[in-house]
């Protein structure tokens, strides 16, 4: 049996957090806000991680350029972040 890091992590992750589609009720999509603020925080601390290794995309030693190269194309065309 293999297990599904990413689909796992996701589950994790949206389980702590909690729901953040807005469902049209105020109370509700009051919870759902705060869940939202706290997801787009993680992913913003995410990105940075990410962009720091970008940086190395242009290192000497292959497995930190691999992973700097990596890290880059996910920034640039996966996101759409501009270097």
């Amino acid at each position: 049996m293999s297990i599904d890091l990413d689909s796992v992590t996701y589950e994790v992750v949206t389980k702590l957090v909690g729901p953040i589609l807005p469902a049209g009720e105020t109370n509700t999509d009051n919870v759902r806000f705060e869940n939202l603020k706290a997801m787009t925080k993680l992913v913003g601390l995410l990105v940075i991680d990410i962009e720091e290794v970008a940086t190395e995309k242009n290192s000497h030693m292959y497995s930190v350029k691999r992973a700097g190269e990596f890290a880059s194309t996910f920034l640039t065309k996966d996101l759409g972040i501009e270097e």
